[in-house]
């Protein structure tokens, strides 16, 4: 990556910026898990078919994330990165006008394969304005946009949906999307790019076994958590009878926790190290997830088992990155870009299978299944321990 000597990189909050615009892509990604009832109602489809916004949408985002870090790695990182959330936040005020279904999957498709921009490339140049001993600490200060997602932006679309209807939700996005641009077009400077992405680049990215099995266990992770993940609303209704603001209160307790968990991943990785902090996280996120599998039906220890799921969520995603990053410096961009690419097929493949099992009424199933899933990502973390004598952050 090509270094910038310039003042204006000091600027504090050019970060926070960044992260900000993750809150918006998260909001984006996750929205229709928040108002699956209120889409599957307004749009009279069923529960299975809202969520096939969210397979759909991450199948998208697993082929946009490599195609377009390939076509847009020579572009200024300020004018893609505000490019991309402008896309954000005009097709979300379109989803609010959106007179039905088709029309709001197309738009939510063609949302998101430019959204698959925005999280890499936020990784990518917030690695070029920090120097290599803050590396960690800020890319997962970055990603923290993602649990403020959950924490803030999931209770509040469920909150919006139930009393004011889903357009409701995607205007508001929308709006958000528009002051998240203003923002980082003021404080990001100009003149940041990345190393180019090549063919060779991919090659090189295959070759890497440690790369390839961060990438393994990033799949597996997301397959394992959107099988229950993506019908969390309808699954708590159906099992304990919770209502909207129930159901509200459990993706807070996801979202907080989440926030919580990177909060304390920050503090303690450039000490600790990447593998052995993402170890701990992936370790609590297993333990969420078998509480959410053996207590079903049981409203508060269901929501105590998601709480300690989320404090393990956003953590083991941001040492992902953190991982990627030191494992090869120089591909930093697309190994992220990879990633993320691998993050959406870990959700696709869970949501389906999650859908599967929701309708054929198999909602016990769900919890195992997912258990799974972060089982073997579990497994294969502890396959990627670093060498004896190697640098802590990268591995």
């Amino acid at each position: 990556m090509k270094p910038l000597e310039d003042v204006h990189v000091r600027r504090s909050f050019v970060p926070t910026s960044l992260m900000l615009g993750n809150i918006l892509t998260g909001c984006s990604v996750l929205a229709p898990a928040g108002m699956l009832m209120e889409l599957s109602q307004g749009l009279d489809v069923s529960v299975r078919d809202g969520g096939l916004l969210i397979t759909f949408g991450a199948v998208m985002l697993c082929i946009g994330s490599p195609v377009t870090a390939w076509m847009t790695s020579r572009i200024d990182r300020r004018t893609l990165l505000t490019t991309t959330l402008a896309v954000l936040a005009l097709t979300n005020l379109a989803s609010a006008l959106a007179p039905d279904y088709t029309t709001l999957l197309i738009t939510r498709l063609i949302m998101l394969a430019i959204g698959a921009l925005y999280t890499p490339q936020a990784a990518g140049t917030a690695a070029l304005i920090v120097p290599p001993e803050k590396r960690g600490s800020t890319i997962a200060y970055v990603f923290l946009g993602w649990s403020l997602a959950a924490a803030v932006g999931l209770p509040l679309i469920t909150f919006i949906a139930s009393r004011y209807g889903w357009r409701a939700v995607y205007g508001s996005i929308g709006l958000m999307g528009c002051i998240s641009f203003l923002l980082l077009a003021w404080r990001l400077p100009r003149g940041l790019i990345g190393s180019p992405v090549v063919l060779k680049t991919w090659v090189d990215l295959a070759r890497n076994p440690m790369i390839v099995l961060l990438l393994l266990i990033t799949t597996l992770q997301m397959s394992g958590q959107f099988v229950v993940f993506t019908f969390m609303g309808p699954l708590l209704t159906k099992l304990t009878g919770a209502g909207a603001d129930a159901v509200g209160l459990v993706f807070a307790l996801y979202g907080i926790f989440g926030f919580v968990g990177v909060a304390i991943a920050t503090r303690i990785v450039d000490s600790w190290g990447a593998y052995n902090t993402s170890l701990l996280f992936t370790v609590i996120m297993l333990t969420g997830v078998t509480g959410w599998a053996l207590s079903a039906g049981i409203y508060p220890l269901m929501a105590c088992s998601v709480a300690i799921w989320g404090l393990g969520f956003a953590s083991t995603n941001s040492m992902q990155q953190v991982r990627l990053v030191g494992a090869a410096p120089a591909l930093a961009s697309a190994s992220v870009s990879l990633n993320t690419s691998v993050l959406y097929i870990g959700q696709a493949v869970g949501s389906a299978i999650g859908g599967v099992l929701y309708a054929r009424d198999l909602l016990h199933g769900t919890g195992y299944v997912a258990m799974g899933f972060v089982a073997s990502a579990l497994t294969i973390v502890a396959m990627t321990r670093p060498r004896q004598g190697s640098l802590a952050l990268p591995n």
